[in-house]
């Protein structure tokens, strides 16, 4: 036994100002005990001594607690929805000037995809993405926009050959031209200001990890930072139930449209 997990919750928000308790505890719990087990420690005072003391594991932790899976282009039928119906729709509706919020990042694959399917509609010039995540350290790499080449098996070949240049070694990059629709945020979810002025949230395979409390919390947030007729985009096990109560009226599978107040 490592001891009183609740008080390392505590002592965790006070460190880092990350609340634990909105996270699902059976889940989070064995992947922060599998974590601590692994550096030769025997309760959570001492583990949270050592993020005190060591701030390469400290960062580690943060790393780690965050899920970074991520692939260009995931999930290519609902891709394919927003190509066709939901992107055409907004540009309707708000003009050439869609502003989108990708948030929960990751590694960057979401919103550089993003920005490859938005070049078919508007110049890069107009495109306009925010993409955020808690994890300083995904954010880098997404920054610097190198993946594995299997990471982008699932773009259509049209944006591999427009976007994407063979590094060689198993390893392509992101062009530069598509870097500078993107801008980079730290940001936590739970607790930091929202953006505002959005037309299109896409946050995909990220609700599953938080408790239904911090979902509702989350999901009116999103609601607040879309006009009306905006679009929220979520993953493919993320039903909004009850969506009305924030707002929002699916439109088609996994997208969820603001209606007026």
């Amino acid at each position: 036994m490592l001891g009183d997990y609740e008080q390392f919750k505590k002592e965790y928000l006070r460190m880092a100002d990350i609340d634990l308790s909105s996270y699902k505890e059976n889940q989070m719990k064995r992947r922060i005990d599998n974590f601590v087990s692994k550096h030769d420690i025997k309760t959570y005072s001492e583990f949270v001594q050592l993020l005190r003391r060591d701030s390469e594991v400290y960062d580690k932790f943060i790393a780690y607690l965050t899920i970074n899976v991520s692939e260009f282009y995931r999930n290519p039928a609902q891709w394919k929805v927003l190509e066709s119906n939901v992107i055409p729709d907004l540009m309707r509706r708000f003009g050439d000037r869609i502003k989108i919020w990708s948030a929960a990042c990751s590694t960057g694959d979401e919103p550089y995809s993003l920005a490859m399917v938005m070049s078919d509609f508007v110049p890069l010039s107009k495109i306009q993405i925010i993409a955020t995540d808690l994890d300083n350290e995904v954010l880098g790499k997404a920054k610097k926009g190198y993946y594995p080449v299997k990471s982008v098996e699932g773009l259509p070949k049209k944006y591999r050959d427009k976007y994407i240049k063979d590094e060689g070694d198993g390893v392509v990059k992101v062009s530069d031209q598509l870097k500078s629709c993107i801008t980079f945020k730290q940001h936590n979810l739970l607790k930091d200001p929202y953006p505002t002025g959005v037309h299109l949230i896409v946050c995909r395979n990220v609700m599953i990890y938080f408790t239904e409390e911090a979902k509702r919390d989350i999901y009116h947030k999103f609601s607040r930072s879309l006009p009306t007729n905006g679009i929220l985009f979520v993953g493919s096990t993320e039903q909004i139930i009850g969506a009305a109560q924030y707002n929002f009226k699916s439109v088609q599978s996994f997208f969820y449209e603001k209606q007026p107040s």
